[in-house]
């Protein structure tokens, strides 16, 4: 049985945000059944946890003796085995991995630059003077992807995959922050994700743990 931890309580702000629901989505559309193994603070702290996980985060992942950290490379890991989220062919596949990474690398930096400034940091005077180039950083990344895009629905080859589970839950990140006001086009993109029936399953699953605590 696939086992992926979780946070068993986080504040209000992050629920439905936290990268636990990543995994579980990916497992949802793969139909891969898997358990929960409810963690916090105390087990993030614990030399057997960070054995599993070098830095205390959610989520690990672990099928038979395979046990794997960071939700990318977890996402990554089930979509290989899934032909529901890559494609079948070789080249597609490779495109499927570098819009994973895009979506790491190249989008989320910027959002979490602009959602960390907001929810934690707006009443520092560095963080006000800091906004608004953060702002136009994230916005401009945003239209490129949005320019990409264009009226596809998806990211590459028609169909739903691998890269725009990870980029939707990205993109979740900017419509906390007012960002996707600006670009309907990603808001859709966005909407469209969250609209699947397994989004919908793993997001129930991860805020039915925080409503059991």
């Amino acid at each position: 049985m696939i086992r992926v931890t979780a946070f068993r309580w986080v504040p209000p702000f992050a629920r439905g945000q936290v990268r636990d629901l990543r995994v579980r989505w990916a497992l949802e559309e793969a139909g891969l059944p898997y358990e929960e193994r409810l963690i916090g603070a105390e087990d993030q702290r614990s030399a057997d946890y960070r054995k599993q996980q070098p830095f205390g985060q959610v989520p690990v992942y672990e099928e038979d003796d395979l046990v794997l950290f960071e939700s990318g490379a977890i996402v990554l890991h089930v979509a290989e085995k899934s032909e529901v989220l890559m494609p079948a062919d070789p080249h597609g596949r490779a495109r499927v991995r570098a819009w994973l990474f895009a979506a790491l690398s190249s989008i989320e930096p910027m959002l979490m630059n602009v959602a960390q400034i907001q929810l934690f940091d707006a009443d520092e005077e560095w963080a006000k003077l800091r906004r608004p180039s953060a702002i136009d950083v994230a916005l401009r990344r945003l239209k490129a992807l949005s320019d990409w895009l264009g009226d596809a629905e998806y990211l590459e080859g028609g169909c739903f995959t691998a890269a725009d589970l990870l980029m939707t839950t990205v993109l979740r990140i900017a419509h906390g922050t007012g960002l996707l006001a600006e670009l309907p086009t990603l808001d859709a993109y966005r909407l469209r994700g969250e609209a699947r029936p397994a989004f919908q399953r793993a997001l129930a699953a991860q805020l039915a743990a925080f409503s059991e605590s």
